[in-house]
């Protein structure tokens, strides 16, 4: 996945926060190392795991100092191995110490959740639907992990709320009926904005239709409520498969004729992936 697929400057914003949470006033241990004396230092991959965070990395080191250089061996959204070198990593040795940890943060993180969201992807298969993120990201690494995403393959379904329409049951409940909110998302929303409803039944799923949603989304249903969903739609709206999916049973919903499903656990159970950074001085 070219970088040129996100925001440099939302990279440095996120890499600015992280640089100053950690480093502060100054690197204190680092100021040990005599300032001109240079180094190298090699990222190697200790699993298999899919690579993301590569703007990140950089920009940990790139913001501390323009002069370091990085040779990069794998791309964002590659597959790698263990004991696979991932990059090579050239300046001053001060530097080098003082952005491993945040680099390594980023990109220990990022590839975590490409690596678990391209499990999702390679367990739909040949089946034609997509997958997507949600909202649930870790706070303020949201652009970041949406990205991971699209390495591995899969969609980022609304950013934020500002960009998508999602009626769910607390809204419904608001507005008074599924209809009711539907029609004042039309009347407040721009008009290029689909309008996407939450039911939870199949007689949420008729009232869904009945006012026009742009998309459905099925919370929690069985494979064979989910069929009926998909009979019941005909065609109408796209439909959204959410809740309690797995793994195990993605597939068996996916086979159900749904055109998305959403999963939450990809980066909000994220499992860091293990990379070490060796630095020869």
């Amino acid at each position: 996945m070219p970088s040129n697929d996100i925001a440099i400057h939302d990279v440095r914003e996120d890499v600015r926060r992280a640089l100053q949470e950690d480093v502060g006033g100054g690197d204190i241990t680092a100021a040990l190392i005599d300032t001109d004396r240079q180094a190298e230092a090699t990222v190697i991959s200790r699993e298999h795991a899919v690579l993301c965070g590569r703007p990140w990395f950089e920009q940990a080191f790139l913001l501390l100092d323009q002069s370091v250089r990085i040779a990069w061996r794998a791309q964002d959204g590659d597959s790698v191995e263990p004991n696979q070198i991932l990059c090579v990593v050239y300046g001053p040795a001060r530097v080098l110490l003082t952005g491993e940890r945040t680099a390594l943060n980023f990109l220990q993180t990022l590839s975590g959740t490409a690596t678990a969201a391209r499990r999702y992807v390679e367990a739909l298969g040949d089946s034609g639907v997509e997958l997507l993120d949600t909202r649930k990201t870790i706070p303020g690494l949201r652009q970041a992990q949406k990205y991971a995403v699209r390495c591995a393959g899969g969609r980022n379904h609304r950013m934020g709320l500002y960009d998508g329409v999602l009626i769910k049951e607390n809204h419904i409940a608001a507005a008074g009926s599924i209809g009711r909110a539907v029609d004042q998302a039309r009347h407040h929303a721009p008009r290029d904005i689909p309008v996407e409803v939450e039911v939870e039944d199949l007689q949420q799923l008729h009232e869904a239709l009945a006012a026009g949603a742009d998309i459905v989304l099925l919370d929690n249903m069985e494979p064979d409520l989910l069929r009926q969903a998909v009979a019941i739609n005909n065609g109408r709206s796209r439909l959204e498969a959410s809740g309690g999916i797995t793994l195990d049973n993605i597939r068996a919903v996916a086979d159900t004729g749904v055109d998305y499903i959403s999963i939450g656990a990809i980066t909000k159970h994220v499992r860091a992936v293990d990379l070490s950074m060796r630095i020869v001085i």
